[in-house]
């Protein structure tokens, strides 16, 4: 029996991204929600809902990267030349929400507002320049004899800079469905309010980015909407409609844990509404899975590790979520 080692990588860097965008998202979402609220306790209660995982998050960020460098090495060589830019941008807000966790809980009071300030930038930067990756991803990328031969400014275009709006609203949404289930009373409410009004701009943002993409890649829209695909595919939007809805029907009511399992949900459709765009293309439009591949005896070996590797970070991940489940409040310091 033959073994496509090139789709089992494949499947473990989708399964690594999407880990980091449900796991990571909401954390890079509270930074971004944090302006809503000017009360100390209230922004003390917010980043103490993930301040014990935040950095646990980010191992499936550092999985993915490490994970297409070593199976997909003519892909990462593209990507990197590509999106060199803003995947920098997006390091260096890494790096300042990173540092405001550490310091801001120990921080003098006069110097809080900066450590928050770099807190809300970083998140904000580094969402922003994710989805921008995403959308110059879509976009493709100019490929001449295995080198990225486009210019490092391709990816400022309206598609990709949407698309960085889109992910800051759909990171937003994840940050304040999350803060609906640890938090309670005025900081529950407030967040149940700003999440219908989050998820009801998500959906508009969704059917923007969903019309866009076939009116201007002919490739997309063949797949999207050729016959018998139509069927098969239809039932994406409407599942999309009905998470939309049941998002606002369950933060307009108080809810606690549905918002938050409906967003993760309503993001699992739109990634795979994504890979459903581009498969089986790893640097679009014409680059695929297999033709960007390390040799199958690299793969090989890499699988070794990653067998290994992988169950203990969901083991410790899911510790780390079970001792600090429930409801937070602002005395629960980070330390």
């Amino acid at each position: 029996m033959n073994i496509d080692f090139s789709m089992i990588w494949f499947a473990i860097i989708i399964f690594a991204t999407l880990m980091y965008i449900i796991a990571d998202g909401f954390d890079l979402g509270i930074g971004i929600i944090l302006p809503f609220t000017r009360d100390k306790i209230q922004r003390d209660t917010m980043i103490n809902s993930v301040a014990p995982v935040w950095d646990g998050n980010e191992t499936w960020l550092v999985l993915g990267g490490a994970a297409l460098y070593g199976a997909f090495p003519f892909a990462y060589a593209v990507i990197i030349d590509a999106l060199t830019i803003p995947l920098t941008l997006m390091l260096i807000g890494l790096i300042f929400r990173g540092v405001a966790f550490e310091f801001r809980v120990n921080a003098l009071p006069k110097h809080r507002l900066f450590w928050d300030s770099a807190f809300i930038g970083g998140s904000f930067l580094a969402t922003f320049c994710q989805g921008i990756t995403v959308g110059a991803v879509i976009n493709g990328f100019n490929v001449t004899e295995r080198h990225f031969s486009g210019s490092a400014l391709d990816w400022l275009t309206p598609f990709p800079i949407f698309c960085g709006f889109a992910l800051l609203v759909t990171y937003a949404l994840l940050g304040s469905s999350w803060l609906i289930m640890k938090t309670e009373h005025q900081l529950h409410r407030k967040m149940c309010t700003i999440t219908v009004y989050l998820a009801i701009t998500l959906l508009v943002v969704i059917a923007i980015v969903s019309l866009w993409t076939p009116l201007t890649y002919a490739d997309i829209a063949q797949r999207w909407f050729s016959l018998p695909n139509l069927y098969f595919l239809l039932p994406v939007p409407l599942l999309v409609l009905a998470c939309a809805w049941g998002i606002v029907r369950s933060a307009y009511n108080y809810g606690h844990y549905q918002p938050f399992l409906l967003s993760l949900l309503l993001v699992l459709i739109g990634f795979a509404g994504l890979g459903i765009s581009i498969f089986p293309y790893i640097i679009p439009p014409s680059i695929s899975i297999w033709q960007a591949a390390a040799p199958v005896l690299s793969q090989q070996f890499m699988l070794v590790g990653a067998v290994i590797i992988i169950p203990v970070i969901l083991a410790y991940t899911s510790w780390s979520y079970y001792v600090f489940r429930g409801k937070v409040n602002a005395n629960e310091s980070y330390h």
